[in-house]
């Protein structure tokens, strides 16, 4: 008795050693059959596992002990079930896995060319091409305004009119002591040939004259300028005096503007300084005007950087024909150089590898790895320098999912690849219970 309990023991141990590795072998390969049983590999279809000797594949409802499965398990389209060692099971034999060899959905994208110009932008402030604050030169009382807030006025229009009385006074008593001064002149002229005025007398004569003629031009000068006229054609602002007002030097009557032109003024950092030249485009644009462009010339570059902010002030005029810019408004501007026509994809088409960016082409059906030397980028898109054609389809959506050289089938393109189901326009359909594929 001793002996054959010996001899039971060990058998027991490698029965559930065997037992356990069965169990783990076929937990591990129960997610990859599919309808089919649980055989070991070798048979058609995904390895199954079969039952225990005597018993039936899981590829159906076991049966009884010693008897076959009760029937097979419906296959997948195009997979056939596998019938465990034990007794034959009922899914079809043969077939592959399922997803095997079938194509990755991806969308692609045709490159094309395009105008492409490099860009440099900046912020800028209008100015009027003349602007000046209108004033008086002397303290003087207003006696008439002969200007509208807004009006459009012409160079030596008159703007305003100061008290003049005094200026006039001033001029008769000029113009009255030259008319004696030039009578004198006169006569002095008869008498210096018979010697009866000396030449140091009429000298004093001469310049007593000279000296009348300037208090006149001096006095008509005043005169002239108790009558303010605009110094250049423009659009006057608004009105700061009234009539009656006493004004002094630098008291500011009103703005005049000449806006047909505009100057935008705009800081460019040093490190762009050999970018610019005299003659470049812009474009210029303001949140007073959505939708309007604005396009003018760069026409100077200032001769000094500014050591604080490391940056030179540029100088464009912009044609204001229709005066919708005002100067002081702050504008956006883009200087366009440079202008070319490129090979240009969706920047989502590139894959970055270290220093270096690939993209996937879709050529006859597979994906194909290929390196690219990029250039300028705008939001959206890239320029490509090398390594694209015109025409050429790039991957956009599912490049995290291909391959080198893996089947693709391409969605923004016509219809499913032949061969695939549903190519034909008919559905697959599984096969019947317990017969083969």
């Amino acid at each position: 008795m001793s002996q054959s309990r010996s001899l039971v023991t060990p058998i027991a141990v490698a029965v559930a050693i065997v037992c356990a590795g069965w169990a783990i072998y076929a937990t591990k390969h129960a997610g990859s059959a599919p309808a089919g049983g649980f055989g070991p590999p070798g048979m058609g279809g995904p390895p199954g596992v079969g039952g225990p000797p005597g018993m039936g594949g899981r590829a159906g409802a076991a049966g009884p002990a010693g008897k076959p499965g009760a029937a097979g398990g419906a296959s997948r389209p195009g997979a056939g079930g596998a019938a465990g060692p034990g007794r034959p099971g009922g899914g079809p034999p043969g077939g592959g896995g399922p997803g095997s060899g079938m194509p990755t959905p991806v969308v692609s994208i045709a490159v094309r060319e395009q105008p492409l110009a490099s860009e440099l932008q900046a912020l800028g402030t209008a100015r009027a091409n003349e602007s000046v604050e209108v004033s008086s030169k002397t303290s003087n009382v207003v006696t008439a305004v002969r200007f509208r807030d807004g009006q459009r006025v012409q160079r030596g229009q008159v703007l305003v009119e100061l008290d003049s009385a005094q200026a006039r006074a001033d001029l008769a008593a000029a113009q009255a002591a030259l008319t004696d001064s030039s009578s004198q002149l006169t006569r002095s002229r008869e008498l210096l040939p018979t010697q009866a005025l000396s030449k140091s007398q009429f000298d004093q004569v001469v310049a007593t004259q000279k000296a009348d003629e300037a208090r006149v031009a001096a006095a008509r000068a005043r005169l002239e300028d108790t009558v303010i006229r605009a110094p250049f054609s423009g659009r006057v602002g608004l009105r700061r005096i009234s009539v009656g007002s006493l004004i002094n030097p630098g008291t500011v009557i009103t703005t005049l503007d000449d806006s047909s032109v505009m100057k935008v003024d705009f800081a460019v950092p040093e490190v762009n300084l050999s970018q610019l030249r005299e003659g470049l485009s812009l474009t210029a644009t303001s949140t007073a005007w959505p939708g309007r462009r604005f396009s003018g010339r760069v026409t100077s570059v200032d001769s000094r950087i500014d050591p604080v902010s490391r940056s030179v002030v540029v100088r464009a005029e912009v044609p204001n024909p229709e005066a919708l810019l005002k100067p002081g408004m702050f504008l956006n501007v883009e200087i366009v150089r440079d202008r070319r026509t490129a090979l240009v994809v969706p920047e989502e088409a590139l894959v970055p590898e270290q220093d270096r960016q690939y993209v996937f082409v879709v050529d006859g059906g597979t994906a194909q790895r290929r390196e690219v030397r990029i250039g300028a980028r705008s939001p959206g898109s890239v320029e490509i320098l090398a390594g694209l054609a015109a025409g050429e389809r790039v991957i956009v959506e599912g490049t995290v999912k291909v391959r080198e050289g893996g089947a693709v089938r391409d969605l923004a393109m016509a219809g499913p690849p032949p061969g695939a189901p549903g190519a034909t326009g008919e559905r697959a359909r599984p096969a019947r219970p317990g017969v083969g594929g």
